[in-house]
């Protein structure tokens, strides 16, 4: 808990005061133009990988960037993005994987979760059979359930309306660690192609 305490005196004393009329325009104005939708993975930070300052990203982070399909009843992952494309009016939303994800890595190498239930309960959103989830590398793991992902967004009924109206685009990435690559999947044919060199 120390390094958190000396993380926001840092915080408070060298970098809130260069931006200190960022945040007092952010404090009465809220308008992210992105939805990130990205793991829980410490090692996975949108706003790092972005570049992108305070106010510029709505971010969700499931393990292993997860979007369960739509159903009715409450559901903080759907209301999250119910608010930001129906009253935020973000334009695009990204769906980031990356690699090396716990979540995939569980799923393709069959790990046994009887002492972990609701993760065990979470990984059915990979939507992979078990049987099916053997055949698959981690990468490909990865790379399906960015796609799999943005199938389940599409369906929830406030992205469905925005992207009728053409309000809206959706994005699948996946982001390397190691090399601080971020690729843009195809959603037809599952490659990727580098963002940046």
């Amino acid at each position: 808990m120390d390094d958190l305490t000396e993380g926001v005196r840092r915080f408070k004393q060298h970098l809130f005061p260069p931006r200190a009329e960022l945040f007092a325009r952010l404090a009465g104005h809220h308008r992210p133009t992105t939805l990130f939708i990205g793991c829980s993975d410490a090692r996975v930070v949108p706003e790092l990988i972005c570049a992108s300052e305070p106010g510029e990203l709505f971010v969700i982070r499931t393990a292993g960037n997860f979007v369960p399909p739509h159903s009715p009843g409450a559901d903080a992952i759907a209301a999250s993005v119910e608010y930001a494309v129906a009253v935020l009016g973000v334009s695009a939303v990204v769906v980031c994987g990356h690699s090396a994800c716990g979540a995939m890595t569980a799923v393709a190498d069959g790990h046994d979760l009887t002492g972990a239930p609701a993760v065990a309960g979470w990984l059915r959103h990979a939507d992979v059979s078990p049987a099916a989830a053997g055949t698959y590398t981690v990468d490909a793991l990865i790379r399906r359930n960015v796609l799999v992902q943005l199938a389940n967004l599409a369906g929830h009924p406030s992205v469905a309306r925005a992207l009728a109206t053409g309000a809206i685009t959706l994005h699948g990435w996946v982001y390397d660690i190691a090399t601080g690559t971020v690729e843009e999947l195809d959603p037809m044919t599952g490659r990727g192609t580098a963002l940046a060199a």
